[in-house]
């Protein structure tokens, strides 16, 4: 049985090939939180792409380790978004899925990203606050304020988002050449990519995630200069 019939059954046309997937992990001194995370990608998953941030520790070696076949990029810039736009160019799925390598992002949710892509959206991303998601890595003034980011969007772009700042995320390698991303280079890359598959009139999905707190190590997000970006990217 291919991937797409065990997401779908009996939506498969006769004759129909499964898209290939590759699946995006920007990394940077990640060496601890990788086996919690490759570890866990499924089988079908055609192609991983490891972005290294010109870490310091054991990161490429221990991805290696645990994936011998996974590709290892370096990115141009610094940042996250410099670092995901070296993986999406570096990919040759058909789909492409986002994913952290902090291990707050569970890699057994991608079969719901793909099936909301394979049943007619174009974009899909991840909600820590629709039924069946949450968070358990989030402070009240971050909370508060991606409350106040998801309500302006709302207000600028329409859309019916829960959740703004969150970077699991799936996509048609198609819906790419609507979005405009080079100037986008830390994270509010994501927001970025929530705000103009709106306004590209893309088909958008949102499905439950469970946000779980980093494993290892300490967040490169920095609250108010990152918090600032975003609301300048709105």
């Amino acid at each position: 049985m291919n991937k797409i019939s065990e997401l779908t059954p009996g939506a498969v046309p006769v004759g129909f090939s499964s898209p290939s997937i590759s699946v995006v992990v920007p990394a940077k001194n990640e060496a601890k939180n990788l086996p919690h995370v490759l570890s866990k990608f499924p089988s079908w998953i055609d192609e991983v792409i490891l972005v290294d941030g010109n870490s310091t520790d054991d990161t490429v070696a221990v991805a290696r380790s645990i994936l011998p076949n996974i590709k290892v990029v370096g990115q141009s810039r610094k940042g996250k978004g410099a670092a995901l736009r070296s993986g999406f160019e570096a990919s040759k799925g058909d789909i492409i899925v986002m994913i952290d390598a902090d291990g707050s992002m569970d890699p057994g949710e991608i079969p719901a990203y793909i099936g909301a892509l394979l049943t007619g959206a174009d974009f899909v991303k991840g909600s820590r606050f629709m039924q069946g998601g949450g968070t358990d890595d989030m402070e009240w003034y971050r909370r508060l304020g991606n409350w106040g980011f998801v309500k302006l969007v709302t207000w600028r772009f329409g859309g019916n988002y829960s959740d703004l700042c969150y970077g699991y995320s799936a996509f048609w390698r198609d819906a790419l050449t609507r979005l405009y991303l080079e100037k986008d280079d830390g994270f509010e890359i994501e927001t970025s990519m929530n705000v103009q598959a709106l306004q590209a009139g893309l088909t958008v999905h949102e499905v439950p995630s469970q946000e779980a707190p980093r494993i290892h190590g300490v967040s490169n997000l920095r609250t108010i200069p990152d918090g600032f970006r975003v609301l300048m990217t709105i």
